[in-house]
């Protein structure tokens, strides 16, 4: 049953294309916000700091940030032409997977480089997304859904380092008042989601978050030193840290970052298109991720990064059952106001962790249990489909368990071998290949 509707919508409208009215699409899309703000303003702070750039560079790094994931949110949404958009309830933001191929080529050739090597990947990636989405066969449930199940489960510990905090040496680390917070907003969330009756249920998230924050003002939780300090408008910069340069490592690097890309993002894709109920094609893939190709050129220009689409947020589709795509749109329009008012960005990135924590918590699980539902319509009797998911999730999960087991490794294999989820459809989708696409799969066991 659709969440939303709309009167004068077309009876066969499906809910991916209804638009619900202005001040729930203003709501909804600001929940969405919400659950992906923490993880997006994450990648520039996390990259600037590994390359030591001042506070300045930082604040530009993460204006641009938003700015272009509010850009390719939208266009991902609404679609632009027949030529971008996935036209699914997307939310659009800068993808850790690039975060250490970025801080090596900085340290390698500099700031320049990192941008001129994303600018070429991205034009590379183009044409390399429609090739990609040719692949869509080779992505059904098996593959999708083991690779979803470790996204989700890899995720939790970053929720958990939202509650507890990441340096264990402060003095607030692991405090019991902020576990006691998150503890609360996950009840609260959980009472209205299971509890809730329509505009309640649906916007359960976003009370949440707002009750969390209302408790953590009395107690100092709530950081809001940098808004005093943020401007009120700015606008990104064309190449900041100077004109583009190309080197060809650090484009091959980024032109295989991107391709990584394309496999996160199409397992996204394909859950949403399972939680929504709406079929996607070839066309309807390579739209989308050539949405990823795009975020690279222009997160160059403007000194962002490569968008992906978020799990969390597909957790939030599923949770909140909300699939009007319109209403991410609406979140891509507000992304772009907080790109551009620096002082509104500085504001929200000011929640406090337990509270975006507690709730990422739920979010990145649903990830997870979407995942294992997906798996449920494969025979996993067959021992074949049970060896692929088994593999999947135990290599997938492997780097989350244990942290820096490829840490002497060759920097070149970090871009792969960094990535839990990387892994894990790589794992998924060779297996995959060889076992159920070719005669080996058809070779009788031994005894």
């Amino acid at each position: 049953m659709p969440a939303v509707s709309e009167p004068d919508a077309p009876s066969d409208a499906h809910p991916v294309d209804l638009r619900p009215p202005i001040p729930r699409l203003f709501a909804f899309g600001l929940q969405h916000v919400l659950i992906m703000y923490a993880g997006c303003v994450s990648v520039p702070l996390i990259f600037g700091a590994a390359v030591g750039l001042n506070a300045s560079d930082i604040g530009v790094l993460i204006s641009a940030d938003l700015l272009i994931s509010g850009a390719i949110t939208v266009v991902q949404s609404i679609g632009l032409w027949k030529a971008v958009g996935v036209r699914l309830p997307v939310i659009c933001g800068g993808t850790f997977t690039a975060l250490t191929p970025m801080i090596l080529i900085a340290h390698e050739y500099g700031m320049p480089a990192v941008y001129g090597s994303m600018l070429l990947g991205g034009v590379i990636g183009i044409p390399l997304a429609w090739a990609f989405a040719g692949l869509l066969r080779y992505f059904p449930p098996l593959v999708t859904g083991a690779v979803l199940t470790v996204v989700g489960l890899s995720l939790i510990g970053v929720a958990g380092g939202l509650i507890v905090g990441q340096d264990t040496q402060a003095a607030d680390y692991a405090s019991p008042g902020n576990i006691g917070l998150a503890v609360l907003v996950i009840a609260i969330a959980v009472t209205l989601l299971c509890l809730g009756r329509g505009i309640w249920r649906q916007l359960a998230v976003l009370l949440a978050l707002m009750i969390g924050t209302a408790v953590a003002l009395p107690l100092s939780l709530y950081n809001l030193d940098a808004v005093g300090d943020a401007s009120w408008f700015g606008v990104p910069q064309p190449f900041h840290f100077g004109a583009p340069q190309f080197p060809l490592t650090a484009v091959v690097a980024m032109t295989i970052v991107m391709i990584v890309v394309f496999a996160e993002s199409t397992a996204s894709i394909l859950a949403l298109s399972e939680i929504t109920g709406k079929d996607i094609g070839r066309g309807d893939l390579a739209r989308g991720l050539t949405g990823d190709a795009i975020s690279g050129i222009f997160g160059a220009v403007f000194n962002a990064f490569i968008d992906t689409v978020y799990t969390n947020n597909v957790g939030a589709v599923a949770t909140t059952r909300v699939f009007s795509r319109y209403v991410t749109a609406v979140s891509g329009v507000i992304l772009i106001a907080l790109g551009l008012v620096p002082k509104l960005g500085a504001f929200v990135a000011g929640l406090p962790g337990p509270v975006i924590g507690g709730v990422g918590l739920i979010m990145f699980a649903v990830v997870a249990i979407v995942g294992i539902n997906t798996l449920r319509h494969i025979n996993l009797g067959d021992p074949i489909n049970m060896t692929i998911a088994s593999a999947t999730v135990g290599v997938g999960l492997l780097p989350t368990f244990m942290p820096g087991m490829f840490a002497k490794f060759p920097d070149s294999t970090q871009i792969v071998l960094g990535s839990g989820i990387t892994l894990a459809a790589i794992t998924a989708f060779t297996l995959n290949l060889a076992l159920n696409h070719t005669a080996l799969g058809l070779t009788p066991a031994g005894p």
